[in-house]
């Protein structure tokens, strides 16, 4: 067994698109449409199913805005240098939320950014990323 993917819901599906591609630097795989139910899919990630798990962004029409609710926590992503990879989002224009330095109780290097509808992203360093 394998993770696939990660669904999130959007309340801009185009502004979620843009943060994950241009911001985190993932591809935009593929997208769905289905007028019938009222939604549409944008698969975001770095390589495609079934070697890496992907990112579902899910847009249902005329829904602007999702409570995050206390049980989501975050995604990860593996970055060479997590001090580096901050200054590229926020000179993207994303919002770092916690810069890079040790975890708490550890000694691994992470940092925080948040996407446009509030889903965190943590970003480890790992210098085999």
């Amino acid at each position: 067994m394998r993770i696939l993917h990660t669904m999130l819901r959007v309340g801009n599906l185009q502004r979620s698109i843009d943060f994950y591609t241009k911001v985190l630097g993932m591809k935009l795989l593929r997208t769905t449409e289905n007028p019938e139910y009222k939604y549409t899919l944008a698969f975001v990630g770095y390589g495609k199913n079934p070697d890496h798990a992907e990112l579902e962004l899910t847009y249902n029409y005329g829904v602007e805005k999702y409570e995050m609710g206390t049980a989501y926590g975050h995604i990860a992503i593996s970055v060479d240098d997590a001090a580096k990879a901050c200054e590229a989002v926020k000179q993207a224009g994303g919002n770092v939320t916690r810069e890079a330095g040790p975890v708490k109780g550890g000694t691994s290097v992470i940092a925080f950014v948040q996407d446009p509808d509030g889903y965190k992203v943590e970003l480890i360093e790992r210098k085999d990323s």
